[in-house]
């Protein structure tokens, strides 16, 4: 009689889902495979546009508390249609007044808010560098932040000396690492607002789009001129997965050119 040998079904399950986890029978290879769809990116990031340009952000994780209402604000579209209502050069850029949305010209903003505050968030290693989202406040003991404004930072380049004057006047007397320090002679910032305001994040592409809406003409209030609206929403998972890539590489190419 002839005998048909049954078709070895388990083992090629057992190898095809050894394939597809990134697993292995002898060793510690790194988990990766047909379910990484499934997982949450570690990392959040917010699209903000304006017809003066746009820009990524990403917001730290070591901000819980402002991450997570910020991505709240986002995804209920609150902050579509709000403007850049305070626009200092050489300072900062700031948005978020609930106000704004239908705002009449030249009337006064920035009181706006939304009835609650977020408990302060600082980290001696995160800092007012050029680039980065910061929650304003008002002139609160605990100095707790606003509940929806934020300021995206411009600053400028300092010198040592200038930088002094900082640590003993505005800072009372706290040093500035020397890491940062180095930031703040080559790229810039706002080193007089650390440890006062919670930073929560930083632009990672299209910082340009900070100096145009820096450049505008503004009111005596601060107030540019013309309204600049804001757009925001969140990066879908293709889209970080694509942003993450470009910005690895990018890093990899100033690696190799210093």
């Amino acid at each position: 009689m002839y005998y048909k040998r049954p078709f070895a079904f388990k083992p090629i399950l057992i190898l095809f889902l050894s394939f597809v986890l990134g697993s292995s029978f002898g060793g510690d290879r790194k988990e990766t495979g047909i379910f990484d769809f499934l997982k949450k990116p570690r990392n959040q990031y917010v699209l903000i546009k304006t017809d003066k340009g746009e820009c990524i952000v990403r917001l730290y994780n070591e901000t819980p508390k402002h991450r997570d209402n910020f991505v709240k604000l986002v995804k209920k579209g609150f902050y579509n249609g709000t403007l850049f209502h305070r626009v200092i050069k050489s300072f900062m850029i700031q948005g978020g007044d609930p106000d704004s949305k239908h705002a009449k010209p030249a009337q006064l903003l920035g009181e706006g808010d939304l009835g609650y505050q977020i408990p302060a968030e600082f980290n001696p290693g995160i800092f007012h560098k050029k680039g980065v989202i910061a929650a304003a406040r008002d002139d609160n003991a605990a100095k707790s932040s606003s509940a929806s404004q934020f300021y995206l930072v411009q600053g400028k380049v300092y010198t040592d000396e200038e930088l002094n004057v900082v640590e003993e006047k505005r800072l009372k007397g706290r040093k500035i690492p020397p890491a940062q320090r180095q930031i703040y002679k080559t790229i810039g910032g706002t080193p007089f607002l650390d440890q006062n305001y919670t930073v929560y994040g930083e632009i990672v592409k299209g910082i340009e789009m900070v100096d145009s809406v820096a450049s505008v003409p503004t009111d005596g209030n601060d107030r540019p001129l013309s309204d600049i609206s804001i757009q925001m929403r969140l990066l879908k998972r293709k889209e970080i997965k694509k942003l993450e890539k470009e910005l690895a590489q990018e890093n990899f190419r100033k690696k190799l050119i210093m």
